[in-house]
């Protein structure tokens, strides 16, 4: 199989490595490093919901995405420098968001909500499925804090979740692009499934040129293979 440029095969991932509880005072934290990102996870418990929440028994998991000032190879502004929310931080939260509630049972975690900072301090293509993929362990650990002190029953994480970017580079499908090959890419896609290997979300676009149903396929078996090993790192941080 041709190699790329860091010369990966087409359906190897980067190197991704999961540190657990780099925080001390986080409900739940990870340090998620892959490939040349770097990604600090941070779970917080709170004991409230939203007021349309409020009363019906349901929790809510939600989160924050940032990157900071000299994450990326130019300075990222603040948003409070700024006076405006970053657009492109609002639609990856929204993402994160979505993604981690598919993993909890919300009538289990009761009225409270677990909120997920995921702060970018390097980036190279693919921060936000690195995002998801280690918020999950911080929210797991967060909620493994809640069971063993006996503040919640058993069983509200429902689900393992994790997120690759897969692509077409070349006229070849490729897994996990970088940030050299996602700038250059045809089309560009971020998968999301959990642990029963069911989407939660995909993101699909044909950025240069539009692709086939035997790329779409193909791209899918190496989003699912590489989403098999980032569970298998999942469960090593979690020990």
């Amino acid at each position: 199989m041709a190699n790329r440029v860091d010369g990966r095969k087409l359906d190897e991932l980067r190197k991704v490595v999961i540190t657990p509880n780099p925080l001390r005072f986080a409900e739940g934290s990870a340090m998620i490093e892959w490939g040349n990102n770097k990604v600090l996870c941070a779970a917080t418990l709170e004991q409230k919901v939203p007021p349309y929440l409020i009363g019906t028994g349901s929790g809510w998991v939600t989160a924050e995405y940032a990157m900071l000032p000299r994450s990326a190879k130019q300075r990222v502004p603040r948003e409070s420098a700024k006076g405006a929310p970053n657009k492109r931080g609002i639609e990856i939260s929204r993402i994160v968001s979505r993604a981690l509630r598919a993993a909890v049972d919300l009538k289990k975690l009761g009225e409270r909500t677990i909120l997920l900072d995921c702060d970018v301090i390097e980036s190279d293509g693919g921060t936000r499925t690195a995002s998801i993929t280690g918020a999950w362990v911080a929210m797991a650990l967060a909620v493994r804090r809640l069971e063993e002190m006996g503040q919640a029953s058993q069983g509200i994480l429902a689900h393992q979740i994790a997120a690759v970017s897969v692509g077409v580079v070349e006229g070849r499908a490729a897994l996990d692009l970088n940030y050299i090959e996602d700038a250059q890419a045809e089309t560009d896609m971020n998968i999301v499934m959990n642990e029963l290997d069911e989407f939660v979300e995909l993101q699909g676009t044909a950025e240069k040129r539009c692709f086939n149903r035997t790329q779409l396929e193909q791209m899918l078996a190496m989003g699912q293979a590489g989403i098999a090993a980032l569970f298998a790192e999942q469960k090593r941080a979690l020990g």
